[in-house]
């Protein structure tokens, strides 16, 4: 009996022990599922209100927002464990500071260098508003879960960073690079000393049927039968003041509604009205843009003739060039003769060469062409001069030795 006894109890121990890990389990799930719900609904109150007012630090929706992502950054986050063995507290910035290195131009030293921040959790606020104002928030969160090794040595298991609600994190942060964000870096937000509390009370809707209507007036009814025997239902009231207040709320609720679509309608319609004015005005710079196009296509086009002309009157100047040239070679040549006959010709090519050198200009290179024509010629006639077929001068046949008269 007692060894049955024993086993029970160690039987009942043991279940025990499996019953406080799955509690454990299933509280730390419905932890992170609240957190990632409460997230996805912070982004879209974010974006429904930056369609009329911009957001800053004042804004209430903000700041829960910021209060729910320090929170999910900061679950199950290891401690720092010291040299003597002791574990501190540490905050979501130093997984950050290390995680997000590999963004491409960071923000981690700037903030670093932050004469007004000191302490670890003000670091990290100031991160989450540089990152929401530069519009990086998405890519710094997805390069940090990327780097799985560095997560791991930071977060306990069962973390949200370490779990599939990571990835639904990274894609709900995305819809905030919509946003135009103001914040400034010195105020009250960045107070590290106190945590951050989320706000649920805006997230939370609660309907109130026509059955729980009836139970509580069943409620009602039996309290005021209790005080006395001799009471009745009819003192309670009748049912239908509270149908009157459900139904004058849903009406509220319903005109909250419309105002709000009215509010959107009138946003739509004046971005819809900058848009067609942005329209026509690039249509007016497209026309402007075509005619300048055509412009210069027909300036071109008169440019082209003009050189083609130009061209054609200097290959006409280049032929006449080329004629005076021969002329000038022929002319040459006859002044080297020595038959008189053709000084009259060798005058009337010399004039007519004088005409037509007097309409065109001389250049270099065709006077020093004719220079050469003439030197060669000059040459010529020199060493035909030179040759022994010279006349014989009367005198010398005087004055021979060979004739004496006899």
């Amino acid at each position: 009996m007692a060894s049955r006894s024993l086993g029970g109890l160690s039987g009942s121990r043991c279940g025990g022990g499996g019953g406080k890990k799955s509690l454990s389990a299933r509280n730390a799930a419905v932890e992170r599922r609240n957190l990632i719900t409460v997230c996805r609904f912070s982004v879209k109150t974010l974006i429904d209100r930056s369609c009329f007012e911009t957001i800053d630090d004042s804004s209430p929706e903000f700041n829960n927002f910021a209060a729910i992502l320090e929170q999910i950054l900061s679950h199950r986050l290891k401690g720092q464990v010291t040299w003597f063995g002791y574990e501190s507290p540490r905050s979501f910035w130093d997984y950050i500071r290390v995680a997000c290195r590999k963004v491409s131009q960071n923000c981690i030293c700037s903030i670093e260098n932050m004469e007004n921040v000191s302490s670890s959790r003000a670091k990290g606020r100031a991160w989450i508003r540089v990152a929401l104002m530069e519009k990086h928030l998405s890519e710094y969160i997805s390069t940090a879960l990327r780097d799985f090794k560095t997560t791991r040595r930071f977060y306990d298991d069962g973390a949200i960073v370490l779990g599939e609600e990571a990835n639904m994190l990274a894609g709900m942060l995305l819809g905030l690079n919509a946003i135009d964000f103001s914040f400034c870096l010195k105020g009250e937000g960045l107070d590290g000393n106190f945590p951050a509390v989320i706000d649920y009370t805006p997230y939370l809707k609660f309907t109130q049927s026509s059955d729980s209507i009836s139970s509580d007036e069943e409620e009602l009814r039996t309290l005021g039968s209790s005080g006395s025997e001799s009471s009745t239902p009819e003192n309670v009231g009748p049912p239908f003041i509270m149908d009157e207040n459900s139904w004058f709320n849903k009406c509220k609720r319903v005109k909250q509604k419309y105002q709000l679509t009215l509010e959107q309608k009138g946003y739509l319609e004046e971005l819809l009205r900058l848009r067609e004015n942005q329209l026509s005005e690039s249509v007016s710079q497209n026309k402007i843009l075509l005619q300048r196009i055509e412009d210069s296509d027909l300036a071109h086009k008169l440019e082209k003739e003009q050189l083609e002309y130009i061209i054609v009157e200097l290959q006409d100047q280049l032929k006449s060039y080329q004629s005076l040239d021969q002329l000038s070679a022929e002319v040459s040549l006859s002044q080297t003769s020595l038959d008189p006959s053709h000084s009259q010709e060798v005058d009337g090519k010399q004039d007519t060469l004088n005409l037509i050198t007097e309409g065109k200009e001389d250049t270099p290179s065709l006077l020093g062409l004719c220079g050469s024509l003439t030197s060669v010629a000059s040459y010529k006639s020199l060493t035909s001069l030179k040759s022994n077929d010279y006349l014989a001068s009367p005198t010398t046949e005087m004055t021979s030795p060979g004739l004496t008269p006899s």
